[in-house]
């Protein structure tokens, strides 16, 4: 009798809440045109973090954590490509010249290393980096 009930048992649970679990043609769609959020790769996080906790006072528990909230706040606020760029022109923008005019002085650089500041001091208050 157990061995009869199972199979009917699967069946009606399949034709009954299952079916319904498979998403629209809509769905998938609307989907596929969101953007992807917080779409850091893992190294770039992880080095994100290691930087962050040798800038304040080395591996602990408490900075680690602090710099992984901080990560993860920033990658709510940018794309990883826009947080990319600003790092790349935040770093270039030192070279000495006319080399480093190329990434101090179009109007996206400036843009962009302003808007990685001010969601790197907010991401700062809301993780409580000390």
């Amino acid at each position: 009798m157990k061995n009869i009930l199972l199979p009917s048992l699967f069946a009606a649970a399949l034709l009954s809440g299952c079916a319904n679990l498979e998403p629209s043609v809509q769905e998938l769609s609307t989907s596929a045109a969101a953007p992807q959020i917080n779409d850091f790769p893992t190294r770039d996080r992880v080095d994100y973090v290691l930087e962050c906790v040798a800038k304040h006072g080395g591996l602990n528990y408490i900075n680690q954590y602090a710099c992984g909230c901080k990560i993860d706040k920033i990658a709510e606020q940018l794309s990883f490509a826009d947080y990319e760029a600003a790092r790349t022109f935040s770093q270039m923008q030192k070279t000495p010249g006319e080399q480093g005019a190329a990434f101090r002085d179009p109007q996206q650089s400036k843009d962009l290393r302003g808007k990685l500041k001010e969601v790197d001091a907010a991401a700062e208050k809301a993780c409580f980096v000390k």
